[in-house]
């Protein structure tokens, strides 16, 4: 059975600059002898405690225990009254008739809340989430992905995933997915879309309006007609 599967944060919602301006005010705070606003571009797609862990490791100050939870409340404060659909995302899932699934590294309540503020939840009906809390290890990892695999009864093979990230890339290139690199949210930089490629991107979308041919031309490939 084939499958599209969306990351949530940059490829449904656009999250990202947000979450990232929480974290740069937060840690700009904590760890005050990093550029954390440049530091955090090698953390996109990471949780919350990897990215932490991440920064904390290059600092000579110490996180507070609860860095965590503070940083999480914060953004989902933020998420609850900012928050907004990617462009053209709701109409491409509206134009699609595969199965669809929902893989994130944010926590559940995050993802759910998310989709429910932007109106997402009801374009996408019940559809299968997986978080990374799911899993001992949270993307670049596969395994949250091969859990999405097993659960939903699809070979690897048969599911293409849409990930704004290296990290997701890599985590749904591992599993033995086919990937879109999406570069079309307000967070995205420039280069980013080779960084996707390098990652083992098949093909980049740089807005929602071209998911359905994507779509359409990863069937068409794996599915060639039958000679006459």
């Amino acid at each position: 059975m084939d499958s599209l599967i969306f990351d949530c944060d940059g490829v449904l919602v656009d999250s990202e600059a947000i979450a990232e301006a929480t974290l740069v005010d937060l840690v700009g705070a904590w760890l005050p002898d990093l550029a954390a606003e440049e530091e955090l571009k090698a953390a996109l797609g990471m949780t919350t405690a990897n990215i932490l862990s991440h920064l904390e490791a290059r600092s000579v100050h110490r996180l507070p225990a609860n860095a965590t939870e503070r940083v999480d409340e914060t953004i989902e404060d933020r998420l609850s009254r900012q928050l907004c659909s990617i462009e053209g995302v709701a109409e491409a899932i509206e134009a699609l008739s595969l199965p669809m699934a929902v893989v994130s590294n944010s926590r559940r309540q995050r993802v759910l809340a998310s989709l429910a503020t932007t109106g997402l939840e009801a374009r996408l009906g019940e559809v299968p989430i997986f978080t990374a809390d799911q899993v001992a290890a949270p993307k670049p990892d596969p395994a949250v992905y091969r859990l999405a695999a097993a659960q939903l009864g699809c070979a690897p093979g048969d599911c293409l995933v849409v990930e704004d990230s290296v990290t997701g890339v890599t985590a749904a290139h591992g599993a033995g997915m086919t990937v879109i690199g999406f570069i079309g949210a307000s967070h995205v930089s420039q280069g980013h879309a080779e960084r996707l490629r390098a990652a083992g991107a098949w093909q980049v979308l740089s807005h929602m309006q071209g998911l359905e041919a994507l779509v359409q031309q990863w069937l068409t490939t794996r599915r060639p007609p039958s000679a006459s």
